[in-house]
């Protein structure tokens, strides 16, 4: 199973992808065609088909700026009788804008690619669409319409009138046009990813999950529908699992949705939804891979339930050698537990087999400093921040062992600052940033970062509001801070270990704990964390 990893898959392929197109920039054989390519330019700096074929070369290599300046000297020294040729040249560079982001500019083009081949449905169809995203909606219709002029049962133009629709408020023509896209197409899982984007555009969330659940049971490799389900689960939480629930009900056997539901539930912090889904996998025998009791380890750890989290975690590294990460589990396990030396063992373990991992060295470091070895600690921290500059919490992290233990206050002010200037949207909450204005003595700047993130973030899960709720115990505001530990609790942040252990920097509700209103509220959502 591998749902839980396909967003980072994703981003790997990405990377992968401008590194392929990198490496074939340098290829042997590339390097020489480009020079041959000079080389019949440098003889006749009129040679409209070598720039056009070079221009080709460089769109496909993802060297769009190189690609845009040969295509436009293709273009000025092609002949007007060169229509075949000038179609080409102008679909190039319209696609060259698009890479671009200047839509304008390609739609200009494909005005007179069309004029050139009023035949080709591709270049009607991009045409239509970058009206579309123009907010031109009256000429995206007319060359949607013409498009279904061809044929009556092509889809793509019926979605494309389809969101049209919905921006001129006709949701009944809306909901037509999509229900006959469908129609024409009900075996393929791509129209139902479709009719889920026009769902959401509408408002229509629960349609759009159907239509996703829809998509996944046809094609259970399709890692855009997987993607998207769990993207709407971030801003409609209850509409992802109602619809799972119900395709679990009408398919009970189907271990994906089961699995799925899991995997959700768990990342919304969810934890005993997900523990009853796990074990409902295991004693049906959907599944059994170590993956489960890895997945069960980190429930049980998020509930406080460290034996049972210990159980389960030794059950996941007794199944495969590929363990790397369950090493990294059973260290945050036995250092909830209090037992630091074999948190240390299992996060050292963790470091070796995971040489690249940024989180087994924070792990590691945490364990450091558990058992007192604060400059070790620091340079794992130093490490980590190295190999992922961006993120905020490992600066944190540093900056409080050296403020705490190593007499480096400097040196920690150095980091909140680095903490500010990171490249984060300023409703990410997980920049940090207020935590680190405050521990720069900017109060107000601070409060102002918390209070606009509270005041414009759905919280869907209660993490935003258990972050408000670290923040203000930090600021010494203790009303404001229960306020938002009551909404966290409330939107079903059962994150027990951060409610009641975690200590490790700014970013905890530590100060708070010793208050009666603290460990009543727990009291009073004690369902949250009992499975």
């Amino acid at each position: 199973m591998k749902i839980r990893y396909f967003v980072t898959a994703a981003l790997i392929a990405t990377s992968a992808s401008y590194a392929c197109s990198q490496t074939l920039v340098e290829n042997p054989i590339t390097k020489a065609m480009m020079g041959v390519y000079a080389q019949e330019l440098e003889e006749n700096p009129e040679y409209y088909e070598i720039y056009f074929r070079r221009a080709n070369e460089y769109y496909n290599l993802n060297q769009y700026l190189r690609a845009l300046s040969d295509i436009d000297n293709a273009l000025k020294y092609t002949p007007e009788t060169e229509t075949d040729l000038l179609f080409q040249e102008y679909t190039l560079r319209a696609n060259i804008y698009m890479m671009n982001d200047r839509k304008e500019d390609a739609l200009l083009d494909l005005e007179k690619a069309c004029q050139l081949d009023p035949t080709s449905y591709s270049t009607l169809f991009l045409k239509a669409n970058t009206e579309y995203e123009l907010g031109k909606y009256t000429d995206a219709k007319t060359d949607y319409s013409k498009l279904l002029r061809y044929d009556q049962r092509m889809v793509e133009p019926l979605i494309g009138l389809a969101r049209i629709a919905v921006k001129e408020n006709n949701l009944g023509l809306a909901n037509e046009y999509i229900d006959r896209a469908v129609s024409f197409a009900s075996a393929d899982s791509d129209v139902y990813l479709r009719r889920a984007d026009v769902r959401k555009l509408m408002g229509n969330n629960t349609g759009a999950v159907d239509d996703l659940i829809i998509a996944i049971s046809i094609d259970k490799d399709n890692n855009r529908a997987l993607s998207e389900l769990v993207a709407m689960s971030n801003t409609d939480y209850n509409a992802v699992i109602t619809g799972l629930t119900s395709a679990i009900q009408q398919a009970p056997s189907v271990g994906m949705f089961v699995y799925l539901r899991a995997v959700i539930s768990m990342s919304h912090y969810r934890y005993t939804a997900a523990i009853a889904d796990f074990h409902q996998i295991i004693d049906e025998n959907l599944y059994n891979y170590a993956g489960i009791y890895g997945s069960l380890a980190e429930c049980y750890y998020g509930i406080g339930k460290y034996q049972e989290a210990l159980t389960e975690i030794n059950q996941a590294l007794s199944m495969t050698a590929d363990n790397g990460e369950y090493y990294i589990t059973r260290a945050q396990i036995r250092r909830a537990m209090g037992d630091y030396d074999k948190a240390l063992e299992s996060a050292a373990t963790a470091v070796d087999k995971l040489p690249g991992s940024v989180k087994a060295l924070v792990v590691k470091g945490l364990c450091e400093t558990s058992v007192e070895k604060y400059e070790e600690a620091s340079e794992l921290f130093g490490e980590a921040i190295m190999d992922a500059p961006d993120n905020a919490y490992n600066y944190l992290l540093r900056a409080n062992v050296m403020t705490q233990h190593l007499n480096q206050a400097s040196a920690a002010r150095n980091l909140y600052r680095r903490v500010v200037d990171l490249d984060y949207d300023d409703l990410n909450v997980k920049s940090f940033k207020g935590f680190a204005l405050f521990l720069q003595g900017k109060d107000a700047d601070a409060i102002a970062w918390m209070e606009n993130i509270l005041a414009n973030v759905k919280d869907v899960d209660g993490a935003i509001n258990y972050y408000g709720a670290c923040f203000f115990s930090q600021m010494g505001n203790v009303e404001r801070a229960f306020s938002c530990m009551e909404n966290a609790l409330e939107n079903g942040y059962a994150d027990y270990t951060n409610w009641t252990k975690t200590d490790d920097c700014v970013v905890s509700v530590a100060k708070i704990r010793q208050d009666k209103r603290f460990t009543d509220l727990l009291s009073r959502y004690d369902y949250l964390f009992k499975d």
